[in-house]
This record gives C-alpha cells, structure tokens and sequence, in this order.
C-alpha cells in the first residue's frame, strides 16, 4: 500500500513551487482567476459570432483576424520583455486586455451588435496578448530555481486546463442563462485578480546583457533558434499537430446542427478538451524525469492525431465525441510541457523573452491557422469530413517532421553549460 501511494505521488503534479517560490504562486494563484474570465470571452466570443451570422467562416475568419496581430507583434513583444521589468511590462498588458474585454461587453448589450467591431476587439487583444504572453513565459524562470522549472510549467498548464475546463462550462452556463454580454463583463471583472498579483510580487529587472529592443535583437533571437535544431523541431512538430488537427473552430456547428445540444452541449465540447488536459496535468510529476522529452512529444502528437480522428468517427455518438477530445487534449498537454521545458532549459535568459515570443507565434498561430483550415474544409465537404481528414493529415506530418529533425528522438534532457536563471 505505501508503495502505491508513493508511485502515485510520483505521478501527481509536482506542486513545490508553489511550497517553496512565493511570487510565483502569488502570480499562479492571481493567473488562475483571471484566466477563468479570460476562458469564457474564449467561448463566449465564438458563440456570438455564430449566433450573428450562422456561419462557420465567420468563426474561421476570428480565427485569421486573431493571427494578423500575433504575427506583427510577438516577435518585438519578446524583445520588449527580454529588455524592461517583465513585471511592468504585464500590469500594462493586463490592463490593456481588461479594456478589451470591457469593449466587447459593451457591444454585445447593444440592441444589434455589430459583426466588426467584435473583429476590431478581438484584433486590439490579440496584438497585446502577443505581448504578454512571452512576458509572462519568460518571467517564470526568473520565479524558480532551474531544479523546479519543468514543475512550474507543469503548474501554469494545470492552472489554463482547471480554467479551462470552468471556463468553457461556466461559460456555456453564462451564455444560456445570462447571455454573452454578461459572460465579457465576469471576464473584465476577474482582471482584478491578475493585476493584484502583479502588484505583490517582486519587480523582474532585465538581465545586465539585455540589449535594447531592435531588429538586430530579434534577429539574434531568430539566429538562436536557427542553430538549435532541437528548438526548431520542437516549433515544427506543433505547428504540424496545429494546423492540421484542431477543430475547435467547428465547435459551434457540431454543437448546434450535428450535436443538436444547443449552448449546453457547446460548453461541453470545450469542457472536454480541458478535463483531459487538466487529468494529463495532474499526473504529470513523471515527466520532469523524463530523459528522452523529444520522443515523449512524438509520441504524444501521434495520440493528439489519433484522438482527433477518433472525434470525427465518432462524431454520431455525443459522449464516444467528448471522450476522444478529452484523450487528445491530454497528449498535447503532455507535449506541450516537455516542448516548453526543452525551449526554457536551452536558452539564456537574455534571450529568453525573444524565443519565448517565437514559441508564442507558433502555440498561438498554429491553431488559428488550423481554425480557418478546418472551417474552410467544413465549408465545403462537412464538419465530420474536415475533422478526421485533419487528423490523417497530422499523422502524416508528423512522419514528415521526424525524418526532417532526427535530433527530435536522440535528444536526452541536460543542463550542462546552460546558463543559471537569475
């Protein structure tokens, strides 16, 4: 019995971190509760935009209106953030994105909300969300000693799968018995917790190599990522599983002409991707052990392609649907937290703020790309169709992304001759 208990701590997330680090559980404690605001305008938004035009291209083109700005923007935001106080840098962002959430709130209560200006919005946050987030990636080394940082990534994705998983089906509650006005107002109110937070921690200065924010610094940054093939594969392998596999921006369509579950069973589909990341995030003590972290991310973008399928063929069985999601959703969190922790444990911090901002381009454009490739798809030979062929097409990938950066399987986890966080 003590051995069972002791191998299932071993599989629980590791949560020293937030024992040991106190700014960073002040600020994983405030991110909690605001990004739970945050991931009901992320079901909220769509829902509307659906509800208005009831067309799934109109979803399709949030999708690629969302892109615009984290193309123009994450790149300098790395910059910015590797080269000013990450923590005032975030209190500017966080306001800003309040701001934008209090603009949709206000279009949504009018009588005929107009389809551009929730665009407008949605364009304004994406740019600045292309700003904060490599902020906010890479303060968190800055939080915790090198021994603890794959747990605190591991706590960051345990943290966005809970809200996730609340968020999509508080949302969906919100949404039927309040409307989607009402869902943008809780999301602006719940930025008090995350500018709180900012507020109680410590400043994070630049490093003392810091360069100031240039195109020479970007390109250092590019030139970096460049010369470490292990850090493009990591980039590679994602945007593949991303672009090909995600059907999120179908969701409101299943949900309401395949499904027939109305705003309910739209939350669900959402909610079910989270539990499944929120479960793989929970067990994920194990994967700080892990030596080899580039077949471990092989192997789960060929589970997320697998599950994505599986979606799709079950498509006619509502829970077999929400299962396969769940079992998807859980693979890429497992992924995602070995690719970061590759990402983090490679590079310096002077130029942490920089490839944070790439791997940000990446995480964010990938499945906006893959929204407007799945909505097209639908467009024209159904939901169902689009949905399983992305997933054969994600596996094909894959093979492709493994024959180009072999380096993705020999790689062992290492942190000789890396450089100290501060």
């Amino acid at each position: 019995m003590q051995r069972f208990g002791a191998r299932l701590r071993g599989l629980l997330v590791d949560l020293e971190p937030i024992k040991r680090d106190h700014d960073f559980r002040i600020l994983w404690l405030g991110q909690l509760i605001s990004g739970l605001g945050r991931q009901v305008t992320v079901v909220a938004l769509p829902f509307e935009l659906w509800q208005l035009t009831h067309n799934s291209l109109s979803i399709g083109l949030l999708a690629l209106v969302q892109l615009g700005p984290i193309l123009v923007f994450s790149l300098g935001g790395g910059a910015v953030a590797d080269a000013v106080d990450r923590r005032r840098l975030l209190l500017i962002t966080q306001l800003a994105l309040a701001a934008s959430s209090l603009g949709l709130a206000v279009v949504a209560f009018m009588p005929s909300p107009p389809v551009w200006a929730l665009y407008a919005i949605a364009l304004v946050a994406a740019g600045v969300g292309a700003v904060d987030q490599p902020a906010r990636s890479s303060a968190i080394p800055r939080l915790v000693p090198r021994e603890r940082l794959p747990a605190a990534i591991a706590l960051n994705w345990l943290s966005s799968q809970t809200v996730g998983v609340l968020g999509a089906v508080f949302g969906g509650i919100l949404i039927a018995t309040s409307g989607v006005a009402m869902a943008f107002t809780f999301d602006v109110v719940t930025f008090l917790a995350s500018l709180g937070a900012l507020l109680l921690i410590a400043p994070i200065p630049p490093h003392p190599e810091a360069a100031r924010p240039s195109l020479r610094g970007i390109a250092e940054g590019i030139g970096f990522a460049r010369a470490h093939r292990i850090i493009l594969s990591t980039f590679a392998i994602d945007i593949n599983a991303m672009v090909f596999g995600s059907p999120t921006s179908l969701f409101p369509q299943l949900a309401l002409t395949v499904f027939n579950t109305g705003p309910a069973g739209y939350g669900l589909l959402n909610a079910a991707p989270a539990v499944g990341a929120l479960i793989a995030a929970t067990l994920s003590g194990w994967v700080g052990r892990v030596v080899r972290p580039g077949r471990g991310v092989v192997i789960a973008v060929a589970a997320w392609g697998a599950g994505i399928i599986g979606f799709g063929l079950f498509a006619a069985s509502f829970p077999l649907a929400l299962l396969c999601l769940a079992i998807a959703s859980g693979a890429d969190v497992i992924s995602a937290v070995l690719r970061s922790s590759i990402l983090q444990l490679t590079t310096p911090d002077r130029l942490r703020g920089r490839l944070s901002s790439i791997h940000i381009l990446v995480v964010t454009s990938g499945p906006r790309l893959g929204d407007a490739e799945a909505a097209a798809m639908a467009a024209l030979a159904g939901p169902q169709f689009s949905v399983v062929s992305g997933g054969i097409l994600c596996l094909v990938g894959l093979l492709g992304v493994v024959r180009q950066f072999p380096q993705l399987l020999s790689y062992r986890a290492s942190s000789e001759n890396e450089e100290p966080a501060l």
